[in-house]
């Protein structure tokens, strides 16, 4: 076994920098070379130097970020080796979003996994997770807790059925709120989907760029007061929270955190990370000698692999 250089991938106040091919992955403030794993806002960010991503990534960020230009973006395909300083580089995809990826780095023959955010759960709207090997898994630990098991996403979604009522929907604009239409037009085929103004843009480029065809309306007051009451309104949290007095509609929010499914009429419990369980079969495929966990507690991790596999923190500078 090759060396573990233990500070090949460190946490510092912009994001997560590798010092041996002098990058970052995740950066939240402009740097020279950035990966960016997907689109979320909490991973993805403008104005580096240059930018590694997929298609699809980039593609989410110039809706946000209009102004974005194309001299300082690489697009990155899924399985195509690159090379920043003495650093391979390789996307896999994660299974979170359209265009989630994570990072296979190997340097002098040692295998780096950075995971991003990612899911096992199927979803018809993205990429299908791939398994690959490696001997440092760098793993997301949202609900890295063996009290969290997320449920079966068709019975979440059939909660919403034979509701004498509209419903509003609360989720995150990119990547769920595509999730949730997918899964109401194949399971509740009698419910009418209308989607914020926020969001409507981000489904035509899944319509373009994914792998199923969505079915929705951009949402207008008039349509949710007239006709049948066989709406379902996605809102993003914002606006979810704004009206949190709406009369004549049921509300529910899909979310793996318990937290925002109170004070709601209908629980939906859908997450789009993985769970414990998850975790648990993710890292005996990767197979690693090491895991290190960012973006959440991995105590627990630490605890279920005491003295079998080292388990840490990400160092941080």
């Amino acid at each position: 076994m090759n060396e573990i250089f233990e500070d090949f991938l460190i946490k510092d106040d912009i994001g997560y920098y590798c010092r041996y091919g002098d990058f970052y992955i995740d950066a939240m403030c402009p740097v020279v070379k950035n990966i960016i794993s997907h689109a979320h806002g909490d991973h993805a960010t403008n104005g580096h130097k240059m930018m590694y991503a997929t298609a699809a990534t980039f593609a989410f960020m110039k809706n946000k970020f209009p102004k974005m230009t194309e001299n300082n973006l690489e697009v990155i395909t899924f399985g195509r080796t690159f090379a920043l300083g003495n650093v391979n580089i390789t996307f896999f995809p994660a299974g979170h979003i359209l265009g989630s990826a994570q990072v296979l780095m190997e340097y002098q023959g040692v295998k780096y996994l950075y995971t991003g955010d990612y899911k096992l759960q199927e979803d018809a709207t993205c990429e299908r997770i791939v398994l690959t090997q490696a001997d440092i898994l760098i793993t997301e630990s949202t609900f890295a807790n063996p009290a969290v098991s997320h449920p079966d996403v068709e019975k979440e979604i059939l909660k919403l059925k034979d509701r004498p009522s509209n419903i509003m929907l609360g989720c995150y604009t990119l990547g769920k709120a595509q999730r949730l239409t997918a899964l109401i037009n194949d399971l509740l085929p009698e419910r009418e989907v209308l989607v914020h103004h926020k969001m409507y843009p981000v489904h035509k480029l899944y319509n373009q760029l994914g792998y199923k065809s969505l079915r929705y309306t951009l949402y207008n007051r008039k349509a949710m007061k007239e006709g049948s009451t066989n709406k379902i309104y996605l809102v993003p949290p914002l606006t979810f929270n704004s009206y949190f007095k709406a009369k004549n509609v049921l509300r529910a929010f899909a979310s793996g955190w318990e937290r925002l499914q109170r004070q709601n009429d209908i629980e939906i419990y859908i997450s789009d990370h993985v769970d414990w369980n998850d975790i648990l079969y993710f890292i005996d495929n990767v197979q690693p000698k090491q895991v290190w966990t960012i973006h959440g507690d991995g105590r627990y991790l630490k605890k279920h692999f005491d003295g079998k596999l080292i388990v840490r923190d990400i160092l941080s500078a």
